[in-house]
Parts: structure tokens; sequence; C-alpha cells
């Protein structure tokens, strides 16, 4: 063999080696796995995002931005300014005061004395944030709070992170008619509670029918407590004002005037 030739036949191994290993480690060469799947599963990282509604509380929830708000044409019936808190579970799913089941997620709030279906702008005087909200249920029954506002409301004027907040609130009532002397018409009633144990309110029922006779006195359990209500004979704002008055004067737990209209 020559010299030429036993070199090639030397290198040719060597050269088959070097092509074959530069293959390999082309085909073993890491490659970045793709994005996240957005498929319309659903689901991402074992999370179920089809539903809009966060799970309740959550810290990192997003603010759900408020619709847009009705017309309100003229002067408020009401304007007053005082502290207000907000609502969810666990009153998510029960029946508000005007007969519809509470969604948390719409834009509505709780108020003890305004007409059902009053359209209220309601503006967090902490970060100047106003939201419109509709009048849907009662409270808030404890004291030095004007209004409750849903969970949306809340978000909306940033009072969801804080908890309370002092508020102005602007009423427009519903009906023909939009003067401030609508709002004390109606059906009116006094509220007492929250008892923790049901025959405490039932001991209190007891008594308030033997001193008022002539009204109708329930007791009825809700998410915070036991209540007891009292509906006087002549259901008007100036009864109910009475009977919360003798209520008050008596040293027993503090009583609400609440509408029931």
């Amino acid at each position: 063999m020559t010299r030429s030739r036993l070199a090639f036949a030397v290198l040719m191994p060597a050269l088959t080696l070097a092509v074959t290993g530069c293959h390999k480690k082309h085909v073993r060469a890491h490659q970045p796995p793709p994005p996240p799947s957005t498929s319309s599963s659903g689901t991402y990282a074992g999370r179920d995002t089809r539903s809009s509604r966060p799970t309740e509380p959550s810290t990192r929830a997003t603010p759900v931005p408020p619709p847009a708000a009705p017309d309100l044409h003229g002067k408020p019936s009401l304007v007053e300014t005082g502290v207000a808190s907000w609502y969810g579970p666990p009153y998510a799913g029960r029946k508000g005061a005007d007969g519809n089941v509470y969604d948390q997620h719409a834009m509505t709030a709780a108020h003890r004395t305004l007409p059902l279906g009053s359209m209220v702008r309601v503006t967090n005087l902490s970060t100047n944030q106003s939201a419109v909200v509709k009048i849907t249920d009662r409270g808030p029954f404890v004291k030095g709070r004007i209004i409750d506002l849903s969970l949306a409301a809340a978000k909306a004027t940033g009072l969801y992170r804080m908890g309370v907040a002092r508020v102005r609130v602007e009423a427009w009532t519903p009906g023909p008619s939009r003067d401030p002397r609508a709002i004390p018409g109606g059906r009116w009633c006094v509220q007492v509670g929250a008892f923790e144990r049901e025959k405490d309110a039932i001991k209190l029922k007891n008594d308030l029918m033997r001193r008022y006779t002539t009204a109708k006195v329930i007791e009825f359990p809700g998410p915070t407590g036991h209540w007891v209500r009292i509906n006087p004979a002549h259901p008007d704002k100036a009864s109910a004002d009475q009977v919360a008055e003798s209520i008050r004067t008596s040293g027993e737990v503090a009583p609400y005037l609440v509408r029931t209209d």
C-alpha cells in the first residue's frame, strides 16, 4: 500500500466519526417548549378559566369596570355623606329585598331607607372614583354606615381593598315625581338584631308583641344572626319613628328604621 493510500485509510474512520458525532449533536439540540395553550378548553395549569367570577375572597382580583352610567336627570332626591362598606358571601345567591337573587357581580347596593329601584351615584371621597348602582336590598345594619355596595360596585369605586370608606351618596328615586318629599312615603318598619341565639330574638319578639298589640312582630334568621321586625299598624314613617324611639329609650339593642318598598 502506498503512503498516500495508507494515510487515507487512517483518516477515513476519524472523518466518519466526526461527521457522525456532529449529526448526533444536531438531533439532541435543546428545543424550547411551546407557549401555554390558549385553546377553548378553558383550562391552564389545572385552573378553570371559563368562569369570569374569581374565587372570593381574592387579593389579586381585577376590578370589574362599571357599566355605562344611566342618564340621571334633574336634582337628586337625596344627598348624604357617610361610611360605605361592601358585601358578598354569605349573601351571594340569597334573595334580596326586591325579591331577586343577589348577584355580587352586578352594580347594586343595599340601603335602609331609599325606595327599592332607586338609582344612586356613589363617590369614594378617598379615591374620587364614582359608580352608579341600583338599590335592590336593605342594609347595612351596622351603626354608622349608610350604604352597602355589591362586590362589583366596591371594585368600581376603589372600596374593595379598603373595606370601608367615606362616600357621597346622590340618589334619584323611581316614579313620576322626583320631589324629595316622596322619600318619606311608602311602607316603613323597625328592625332589631342581630342575635347570635335564636331564643334571644324570640324573647324580644314576645316582649314587643305584648307592648305593640296592634303591630305585627316577626322573628327571622339572616346571614348574620336572628332578627326581629316590627311592622306598625300604620306603616308610615312617623309611626315607625315612634316605635324606634320607644325601643331606643328602653335600653334594648339599637333599632333600625327600614323602608320595605
